[in-house]
């Protein structure tokens, strides 16, 4: 009975972010979870993820699977559009539910998830994996422990990989290049990031931003195409955090020339911490912390303490931070804690989101309520 029985929305064997992430992160932790079944746009393309992944059942709809007995939570790892719809036929199934970030295509979907989930009375997570990064989790301690004394500012710079010069997946290039699916820089690797800054820093209160395209078109390396695109290539935010910090953020469409491409710096009364990754999708780069104090001049890396080691450090990063969100979700549900990054958090960040887009759109500061 402490097993938990997982259906799995959206897995291709190999290519999907499901199959990349998400079966290994389950299989890391046997005693806790048992991939039970798969539904897929189709019966056929379900049948052949369970022969290759080792699946037990497949379903002819997630319909299907949210009404089976034999499962417990279903994971929605599919496109964003379609989060909704799924999410809906989890909760009328009366099943727990992991859904990738973003939760919806904007905050009001994302409200009426986090309602029906409310109604349902079910366990609903929300998958912001940055949260749950080693590194985050010691930079959130050592600022609670006054590591650099009073939070002056935090400024964070970084490049948002796919939406540069060129896009490497022509398959899927509908998808992350037009604002119309809710997946872009400012939803995907600033959302996951903004959700690691105020896990640590607090909520973030006021924004001023601009959020652009300056390229308008984009390289298809794989097809030679260059296609137009209408998604940000361009976000900065400055604003206000925890007891009024001030803190100011920029993303950049495309990879760094060299490392590193994500620069978080928390200047203090006392001293000073900066993390740093490959690229600014936090919840997808192993990250480092380093730390000053007084006059110190250059850095000390602070490495992740015994206690904050567990048994997804060996994995992939990938499937490291999803199955530490998993591993939460294990004890929310077996002990009543809540620990996971829940519906609720998804909506407010969200709510932050669409603060953002209104600052730019406006031309004004906006006040994020909570």
């Amino acid at each position: 009975m402490n097993r938990i029985r997982v259906g799995i929305i959206g897995l291709q064997p190999e290519i999907s972010w499901a199959a990349r992430a998400h079966l290994p992160a389950l299989r890391a932790q046997p005693d806790r979870f048992e991939i039970a079944g798969v539904a897929n746009t189709s019966l056929a393309s379900a049948e052949a993820a369970a022969r290759a992944c080792g699946i037990p059942r497949a379903f002819d709809s997630v319909r299907g699977m949210a009404e089976a007995p034999e499962i417990d939570l279903l994971s929605v790892t599919v496109r964003v559009p379609y989060h909704l719809e799924l999410v809906r036929a989890a909760l009328a199934g009366g099943k727990h539910v992991y859904c990738e970030w973003p939760l919806g295509n904007g905050l009001a979907e994302a409200e009426e998830m986090e309602r029906l989930a409310r109604e349902a009375g079910v366990l609903a997570v929300a998958g912001t994996q940055a949260r749950v990064s080693p590194v985050v989790r010691l930079a959130g301690r050592m600022i609670a422990d006054g590591a650099v004394g009073r939070v002056l500012s935090a400024t964070v710079t970084a490049r948002g990989r796919s939406w540069g010069a060129t896009h490497a997946d022509a398959r899927n290039r509908g998808y992350l290049l037009h604002n119309r699916n809710g997946a872009t820089m400012l939803t995907i690797p600033l959302g996951h990031t903004l959700a690691a800054i105020q896990q640590v820093l607090g909520a973030i209160t006021e924004v001023s931003a601009i959020v652009d395209n300056r390229r308008g078109s984009i390289l298809l390396p794989e097809t030679g195409e260059t296609v137009p695109f209408d998604a940000p290539d361009q976000v900065a935010i400055t604003g206000r955090i925890g007891d009024g910090a001030p803190i100011s953020i920029h993303y950049r469409g495309g990879m760094p020339r060299d490392f590193p491409g994500l620069v978080w710096e928390i200047n203090g009364t006392e001293g000073d911490l900066r993390i740093t990754g490959l690229h600014g999708g936090a919840q997808q780069v192993d990250l480092a912390l380093d730390h000053a104090r007084g006059d110190q001049r250059g850095w000390t890396r602070v490495e992740v303490p015994e206690d904050l080691t567990d048994e997804f450090s060996g994995l992939d990063i990938n499937p490291a931070n999803v199955g530490r969100i998993y591993a939460r979700l294990h004890a929310d549900l077996m002990t009543g804690s809540r620990t996971t990054p829940s519906f609720a958090d998804a909506v407010e960040l969200h709510r932050l989101i669409e603060a953002v887009e209104r600052a730019s759109r406006e031309g004004r500061r906006v006040t994020i309520r909570g």
